[in-house]
C-alpha cells in the first residue's frame, strides 16, 4: 500500500454556512469571532456555546484584518486542525455503506476554489473520499472550507506522496481507474462507468500528467462545441461524477 500524508494544517473557517457545518459536524471550535452588531448569528452562537467555544465580539475591521477569504459574513472560527485520512479509510467508508467504492483523485489541482467546489459536488454525489497529492497541489485551507459550503467536514480526504503508486494500489484493490482527458476518443456518456471506481481529474491548465494518463484503465472526454477548448476542473468533475451516479442507478 502506498504511503499517505497524515500532516495537519492549522486554519480558520470563515462564513456563516461553513462555520455552521463545522459546528454541526462536531469539529472542535476553539474560538468564535463575531463582528459587533452583526445580526442573524444566534444559532451559530448557541451551537458554539454548547460546544464550549470561547466567543469574542470584535470590531468588524478586526475580522477584515483576520480574514483569508473575501467574504467572512461577520463570523470567523478558529478551529482544531483538519486531518487527512488513510487510503484504507476511504475504502472502509464504502464498505460500511455496502456500496462499491467511488473515489475521486485530483492530479495537481492548485486552485482552492476548484478543490472546494469539487468537495461540494463529491459530497452531494455520494463520493466516498477524495485523494490529493502532497506536492504541487492545494491543501486544506480557509478558502477550500468556505467554497465547499461545509462539505469539507463530511467528505474524507487522503493526501498521498505518489498518485501513480496510489492508483496502482487501488487497481489491486479492485477499482477501475477513469481519467478525464480532452483527447479521449470516447465521451463520458458513451463509456460504461459502474462498479468500483476512482475518477481522476487533472490540473486546471495541463490536465493529467502523461504518466497518470498511462495508469488509467479508461479515458473519457466531454464534448466541446464552442470556441473554448476545456471546462473548469470543478465543472468537468461535476459532470463526470453525476454521470457515474446516473449510471449506477440504471
Amino acid at each position: 500500500m502506498p504511503t499517505y500524508e497524515p500532516n495537519r494544517e492549522e486554519y480558520q473557517i470563515e462564513g456563516r454556512n461553513a462555520v455552521m457545518q463545522a459546528l454541526l459536524s462536531g469539529r472542535t471550535i476553539d474560538k468564535l469571532y463575531i463582528a459587533q452588531n452583526e445580526q442573524g448569528l444566534g444559532k451559530i452562537i448557541n451551537l458554539a456555546k454548547d460546544a464550549g467555544a470561547v466567543i469574542s465580539v470584535v470590531p468588524r475591521q478586526k475580522l477584515a484584518d483576520m480574514a483569508l477569504t473575501p467574504k467572512h459574513q461577520g463570523v470567523i472560527a478558529s478551529c482544531s486542525p483538519m486531518g487527512y485520512v488513510d487510503l484504507k479509510d476511504l475504502l472502509g467508508r464504502a464498505k460500511q455503506k455496502g456500496e462499491d467504492p467511488f473515489l475521486v483523485a485530483l492530479d495537481e489541482i492548485v486552485d482552492p476554489h476548484n478543490l472546494g467546489a469539487i468537495l461540494r459536488t463529491a459530497n452531494a454525489a455520494g463520493v466516498h473520499g477524495i485523494i490529493i497529492t502532497k506536492h504541487r497541489s492545494v491543501g486544506l485551507n480557509a478558502t477550500v472550507a468556505k467554497t465547499s459550503a461545509g462539505a469539507v467536514e463530511y467528505t474524507p480526504i487522503a493526501r498521498v506522496t505518489n498518485l501513480a503508486q496510489t492508483l496502482m494500489w487501488l487497481k489491486d484493490m479492485g477499482l477501475w481507474i477513469y481519467g478525464a482527458a480532452g483527447e479521449a476518443a470516447c465521451t463520458y456518456t458513451e463509456t460504461h462507468m459502474t462498479g468500483p471506481i476512482c475518477l481522476v481529474i487533472g490540473n486546471e491548465g495541463s490536465g493529467m500528467s502523461k504518466y497518470i494518463t498511462s495508469v488509467c484503465d479508461f479515458l473519457v472526454s466531454i464534448p466541446m462545441h464552442g470556441e473554448i477548448e476545456s471546462l473548469n476542473a470543478s465543472v468537468a468533475g461535476a459532470l463526470l461524477m453525476y454521470e457515474i451516479v446516473r449510471q449506477r442507478k440504471l
